[in-house]
């Protein structure tokens, strides 16, 4: 029988933990998934990811109220971490939400709100887009990675979100769509990946994204391109 592998999803509070937790669980029967905001747990299991819905400032206050700064990094920085929606934008350097906050510096940029005119460059009239963005869109590969692997190029995945995060170099940036214009919505940085959209509502495609990161063991060669 092959070995059980640990997942801790860090509850600090803020997303549908539950969702996260049983979409890991049907993609792959190794996963041994524990919700926790146990700092021990997390430091001891194999691979640990941040979800995260609400607003910045809300996010990043609970993970400071728990003491969970520290191990969010030290896990982010030894073991496949996966981030999604706003456990993505917490891992860049300060978000312009709730007037200017901090996060956790992990990967460098922001984390900047769409414009309140933004507007469809594809329709044919002065087409207003609606702020959340929210529903499915197409995801283009910017890079080839193991969790990209079996997943279609353009496959389209669950989006809810007003904000959105402009890496400070290009280098991470592992897959775009577009929303008013082009925009980051998945980072790749050594043994990180981050996703903007929700791999547990994004069905089959998400189910394998969530297969590929419990078979990835951390390590992607940075310079191969798709």
């Amino acid at each position: 029988m092959s070995r059980q592998i640990s997942i801790a999803v860090i509850d600090y509070g803020m997303g549908n933990l539950h969702s996260v937790a049983k979409a890991l669980e049907h993609a792959d029967s190794r996963a041994e998934v524990k919700v926790t905001a146990d700092k021990q747990v997390i430091a001891s299991a194999d691979r640990v990811l941040l979800p995260g819905v609400g607003a910045m400032r809300d996010c990043m206050g609970e993970m400071r109220r728990l003491d969970l700064v520290d191990t969010i990094k030290q896990a982010a920085a030894s073991k496949p971490f996966l981030g999604i929606c706003i456990g993505m934008q917490a891992l860049m350097t300060h978000s312009e939400e709730n007037g200017g906050v901090d996060c956790l510096n992990i990967i460098p940029g922001n984390v900047e709100r769409f414009a309140n005119d933004l507007s469809d460059p594809t329709a044919s009239g002065d087409e207003h887009l609606k702020i959340p963005h929210m529903g499915w869109n197409q995801v283009h590969q910017q890079i080839k990675h193991p969790l990209w692997q079996n997943i279609p190029q353009n496959q389209r995945f669950y989006f809810v979100h007003s904000y959105f995060v402009v890496p400070q170099s290009p280098d991470p940036v592992a897959g775009s769509t577009v929303y008013g214009h082009p925009l980051c919505v998945a980072l790749a940085a050594d043994n990180i990946f981050a996703t903007q959209f929700h791999p547990e509502k994004s069905a089959d495609a998400g189910l394998q994204l969530f297969h590929n990161f419990i078979n990835w063991d951390g390590s992607y060669d940075s310079s191969s391109c798709s």
